[in-house]
């Protein structure tokens, strides 16, 4: 019998100040058969600094949105098993084995990691606090981090979900239909560090337009119902 392959998928856009150490600190998770990149149209020079990693890469050439890229990955990888994690963690990428183990040894069909408090200001809990109330709206369930974009899937939930929006809404679409779908999950304490979007303008619209991918996911899967 074979063994299961595992792939990690990371969507990025504009990512070129953390990607390297993200894909270093990856490299040490044994668990991890094939780390796979998707660019989602990057205007930095992340394209060039991926190319220098040797890194396999999916190339957008305009932002088409972090669900697409997720979708993209999907269709494309061959594995058993399906991690996707952030480019901007860092080294901390490597907390991710934390996720894979459960997963691997059929203890529950998928994880997600659940964040402590931020070091630095910027979350905002709004955005945050739309998901679990989605999430519990349609499930029942109370999730701690159901926005979080850290998490590990076995194939056969992945296949299960029918509805993946293109957007900010994906890991959120995902959540309620794998556990709607009867699906096992396990909320997985982790040490990683995020880059926090500040209270800048430009921190306040990534915000905003998570809000608002949000919001119209929930209503879309209400009228889907």
């Amino acid at each position: 019998m074979s063994k299961k392959k595992l792939i990690t998928v990371i969507p990025v856009y504009n990512e070129a100040d953390t990607i390297k150490k993200t894909i270093d600190g990856l490299k040490n998770i044994e668990l991890i058969d094939e780390i796979l990149i998707v660019d989602d149209g990057s205007t930095d020079n992340t394209p060039e600094i991926i190319q220098q990693l040797g890194v396999p890469t999916i190339r957008i050439h305009s932002n088409c949105g972090k669900g697409y890229a997720m979708k993209l990955a999907i269709e494309n990888a061959k594995y058993d098993y399906i991690a996707f994690i952030d480019g901007d963690l860092g080294f901390t990428s490597q907390q991710l084995t934390k996720l894979i183990k459960p997963v691997v040894s059929e203890e529950v069909d998928f994880t997600i990691a659940k964040f402590g408090v931020p070091k630095t200001r910027g979350g905002f809990g709004l955005v945050k606090g739309l998901a679990r109330m989605g999430v519990f709206a349609f499930t029942g369930k109370r999730m701690h981090t159901s926005l979080s974009g850290q998490r590990v899937y076995r194939r056969e939930v992945v296949e299960s979900i029918k509805y993946m929006p293109n957007n900010y809404g994906i890991e959120v679409a995902m959540t309620i239909q794998a556990i709607g779908n009867g699906y096992s999950f396990k909320e997985i304490p982790v040490d990683m560090e995020h880059r926090y979007s500040d209270r800048s303008l430009a921190g306040f619209r990534h915000r905003g337009r998570q809000f608002i991918d949000i919001m119209g996911t929930l209503a879309y899967m209400g009228l889907r119902r």
